[in-house]
């Protein structure tokens, strides 16, 4: 049967079903080798060719070129057969199921196949679906999970083989949804805002301390995602689902954000800044969270109960769906409505939730290894006691909501992104002249180390001034009142954790382009201070207050040039100006 998908933005080819003899119970590696082995790209891409093939109610498409150079898929699970999203987007909700973006972690790529089998299998099922749609990306990261070893997951327990974390190009594609360097990135972001979910769920598999849970959850910060929509996924979301889990006795608890040391003294919630999956995701007011499996219990348990999440995840969706959709609808003017926004945040030390924690007893034993200790986990003395979990996050720096940006033009890199994340502006046709807050860089840090590709930049602040600017045929204008007013926001407030100056695409103007010989600007100074006394009487006053200032002659006449007409105003300049 031929099923064509609805697409606003994009084109997108239907991928073409190949003749197959198709398993009728649908048995994938997984189960044929009881729990020990995953499915390799082809094997799940097949698969669903398969199930599309067989049950009407599934598509498959290719969704854009991923680095690798084979196609992102998107597989689709609509019970009225019509895959039109323009109608989804009024009247559905969409849950978005990404897989295999970290393919060593491959607990979600399996569930997912056995999942969307029994639902397309089981009529009352089917039926229950009838106003959510699934949505599933079978594996994000092709080029990793074709890079398929059994070593590099050195302390996970199963699979036997599977794919590793890089991507093609060696990027960590969970540290890529702002800076969207990869092509992988640009492709989730078309499917992203195709089916534009009201739920995402990234399936991973965690490191770190050991204990008793085999699964834990990652749901996006809740004082992050702020207002009706945070207070929702803290106090509604989150327990309802843990609830749910606990009656199919799983035990769960919140990610065990704890490295190098145990969890019984207490650990904080995990902030996903819009660098990561879930954050970036909630940046469009979509819930998001993370399952996260412990790597140390056996492949099949962290297989099933991923799968009992997802299961329960889509049973609370359809449950809460009505609720979910008038939250979502009413989100950016709950935004707008606060006039300011956060764009930094910080741990509350002095407020914590008491988790009855089912740990192992932790302590520090002679190594065999070298000559120091090691952290050591006794299975043989499993405890719960109660432990700390800071999950509240203070804002550290909040700004007042623009009416608009201004983005000189010249910079495509950013226009692109833009783009790829449906943000509205408009272009100007004329020089025009605005009242707006310009911006210079005051101070920054920058990693030493090599971050995904990147020098980020931290710790920054920005001196602010208002002027008139004369803006030029071409710059862009970007409006806040918008779906992506949070995609905005923290993208283009520089001091914001991810924000494009962070990570590196304003650089050039952190390097000056025109200078002075020392000898030569000597007598320009001199004549530059006896005809503007204030600036004379700046540079003694800076002298007398700063020792150091005063011991280095060639800092005071860098204080004269800087101070000076001839010092350049396109450094430190960022080329991103306010409206208010």
């Amino acid at each position: 049967m031929t099923k064509k998908l609805t697409i606003l933005f994009l084109v997108c080819s239907f991928l073409t079903i190949k003749s197959q003899n198709i398993n009728a119970d649908f048995k994938i590696p997984f189960e044929k080798t009881n729990g020990t082995e995953t499915s390799t790209y082809v094997e799940a891409i097949d698969y669903y060719k398969n199930l599309a093939k067989k049950y009407s109610e599934i598509s498959i498409f290719e969704m854009g070129k991923t680095d690798c150079g084979f196609p992102l898929h998107l597989v689709i699970f609509d019970s009225s057969k019509k895959f039109d999203f323009k109608e989804v987007r009024e009247s559905k909700n969409v849950i978005l199921i990404n897989n295999g973006i970290h393919p060593g972690e491959s607990d979600g790529v399996d569930a997912t196949m056995m999942l969307l089998r029994d639902i397309a299998q089981n009529p009352n099922k089917t039926k229950q679906l009838e106003n959510t749609i699934l949505a599933i990306i079978p594996i994000y990261n092709i080029g990793g999970s074709l890079n398929r070893n059994s070593n590099s997951r050195v302390n996970q327990n199963g699979p036997k083989e599977h794919g590793f974390r890089g991507n093609a190009r060696n990027y960590d594609l969970n540290r890529d949804f702002i800076k969207a360097d990869t092509k992988n990135t640009k492709a989730f972001a078309q499917i992203f805002h195709l089916v534009n979910p009201a739920i995402f769920i990234d399936n991973h598999v965690s490191n770190g301390a050991d204990y008793q849970y085999a699964i834990t959850h990652l749901f996006t910060q809740h004082n992050k995602l702020g207002n009706d929509l945070g207070d929702f996924i803290e106090n509604e979301m989150r327990p309802k689902i843990e609830e749910s889990l606990l009656k199919k006795n799983i035990i769960i608890t919140p990610y065990v954000n704890v490295w190098g040391t145990t969890p019984e003294e207490g650990f904080s919630q995990f902030f996903d800044s819009p660098r990561y999956s879930s954050g970036y995701t909630t940046l469009f007011n979509t819930l998001g969270l993370m399952i996260e499996t412990h790597m140390l219990k056996p492949y099949k348990q962290r297989v099933e109960q991923t799968y009992s999440f997802l299961e329960t995840a889509i049973d609370f969706t359809i449950e809460n769906g009505t609720k979910i959709k008038e939250l979502r609808e009413n989100a950016v003017a709950k935004i707008l409505e606060n006039k300011t926004y956060p764009i930094s945040f910080e741990l509350d030390k002095d407020t914590f939730t008491t988790l009855q924690f089912k740990g192992y007893e932790g302590s520090y034993i002679d190594s065999k290894v070298t000559n120091g200790k090691r952290l050591f986990y006794d299975r043989t003395k499993p405890f719960t006691k109660p432990i700390n979990y800071y999950n509240q996050f203070k804002p550290s720096k909040e700004i007042t909501i623009p009416k608009a940006y201004i983005l000189k033009q010249g910079y495509w890199n950013i226009l692109e992104r833009l783009k790829d994340n449906n943000i509205e502006f408009t272009i100007f046709k004329n020089d025009t002249s605005y009242l707006v807050e310009e911006q210079h860089i005051k101070d920054y840090k920058t990693n030493t180390q090599a971050y995904e590709g990147h020098y980020m930049h931290y710790n920054t602040e920005v001196i602010a001034t208002k002027k008139t600017i004369n803006f030029s045929k071409g710059d862009i204008y970007i409006p806040v009142n918008q779906s992506g007013v949070r995609y905005i926001l923290e993208t283009l407030e520089s001091e914001a954790t991810d924000s494009f100056f962070n990570w590196n695409f304003f650089d050039a103007i952190l390097q000056q382009k025109e200078g002075y010989s020392a000898y030569v600007f000597e007598d320009i100074a001199e004549q530059y201070l006896l005809e503007n006394p204030s600036i004379k009487n700046a540079l003694e006053l800076k002298m007398k207050a700063d020792t150091s200032f005063a011991e280095n002659p060639r800092a005071q006449l860098d204080f004269v040039y800087k101070n000076s007409p001839y010092y350049e105003e396109a450094h430190l300049k960022l080329p991103v100006y306010k409206v208010y």
